[in-house]
């Protein structure tokens, strides 16, 4: 699987903005798909997942503003982004594996597959 993400951009702090991740390779609706971001100076951190099944998970501080989904016809995973804030100006990556299981969704290692980030800039 092959990973290409775009969308990121520098906008103002309560703009929006929609991430994208576009997979190539067969078998897409059987990833977990995952955006992680990683900003200068820290380690990769999780933002949110959407599993096969299509139930999702995000880390506390994104919750109610950021929205994962998935269109399994176009190969494509998303991450809507509200009410951004600068604390969340990152490389943001997604990534996708086919066998990680529950309890690793969050850990970056667990994943396979990885696209180029894309970078999100939130600033006044």
């Amino acid at each position: 699987v092959q990973l290409q993400a775009s969308g990121g951009g520098l906008v103002q702090p309560g703009d929006s903005l929609r991430l994208s991740c576009a997979a190539s390779g067969h078998s897409f609706n059987r990833y977990t798909l995952g955006w992680f971001r990683q900003a200068p100076g820290r380690e990769r951190e999780f933002v949110a997942v959407i599993r096969y099944n299509s139930h999702t998970y995000y880390t506390d501080s994104v919750k109610g503003r950021f929205t994962i989904s998935r269109d399994n016809a176009k190969n494509t995973v998303y991450l809507q982004m509200n009410s951004l804030k600068p604390d969340d100006t990152a490389v943001y990556y997604c990534a996708a594996d086919q066998r990680i299981i529950l309890s690793s969704l969050r850990a970056p290692e667990h994943y396979d597959y990885w696209g180029q980030g894309t970078q999100v800039t939130v600033s006044s």
